[in-house]
């Protein structure tokens, strides 16, 4: 029995490392493959609703322009489009 405990206190440990250094690894993966040089991004996600399960409404900015779209299963539809406001940041 006391095996068993010293084993899981050493086994236990190691593989959260290994979750995290995956997580880790999976992050600056996708940010390098991301291709985004300078920190600035061309397209930025303003706002998003939940319509229902299955719907849902999105504010997409994308060069000065902020775009209406709803996502369902069956896609993206452009529902309207305008120039972007002004952001206090």
């Amino acid at each position: 029995m006391l095996l068993y405990i010293f084993k899981l206190l050493i086994v236990l440990p190691m593989i959260g490392g290994l979750a995290w250094g995956c997580l880790k690894l999976a992050q600056k993966a996708q940010a390098r493959i991301g291709g985004v040089q300078g920190g600035s991004k061309a397209v930025r996600i303003v706002e998003t609703m939940m319509l229902s399960p299955t719907l849902k409404l999105a504010v997409i900015e994308f060069h000065g322009r902020e775009i209406l779209v709803s996502a369902s299963r069956a896609g993206l539809t452009r529902i309207a489009e305008a120039p972007a406001r002004e952001t206090m940041e």
